[in-house]
């Protein structure tokens, strides 16, 4: 893990065009899905957070890693199906086009699951 990257503009520097237009594309993805959502680096990835961790994502050698943990897999399992699903984890294989509709969908899942979480914690 390279704790010398601190931000997501450079993460996605770190790698060659294809990999970067891809995470470009996950990152606006999720920025438009969160737009409240704030911009972090957490276990060396790049990390969205409102109320908590909404996702994280990565680049690999043969896949960008999507963690919609630790529910969104869990909520998705049906049509994840077509693609390499760990406990957290989500394999989207490079040279494919990312599903951005679903990692939209997944995110908004989790901005949801958090503002409800959020919202428990305030009335205890």
């Amino acid at each position: 893990m390279d704790t010398s990257i601190t931000t997501i503009d450079a993460y996605i520097a770190g790698f060659p065009p294809e990999t970067q237009a891809l995470l470009t594309q996950m990152r606006t993805t999720i920025q438009n899905a969160a737009p409240l959502a704030t911009e972090t680096i957490s276990y060396g990835m790049p990390t969205f957070v409102q109320h908590g961790v909404l996702v994280h994502f990565a680049a690999f050698k043969n896949h960008i890693g999507f963690y919609a943990t630790p529910t969104g897999n869990e909520a998705f399992a049906d049509v994840l199906t077509r693609y390499k699903v760990g406990k957290g984890s989500i394999q989207f294989p490079i040279g494919e086009p990312l599903p951005l509709d679903l990692v939209s969908e997944m995110v908004q899942f989790r901005v949801i699951q958090n503002e409800e979480n959020a919202a428990q914690k305030k009335k205890k």
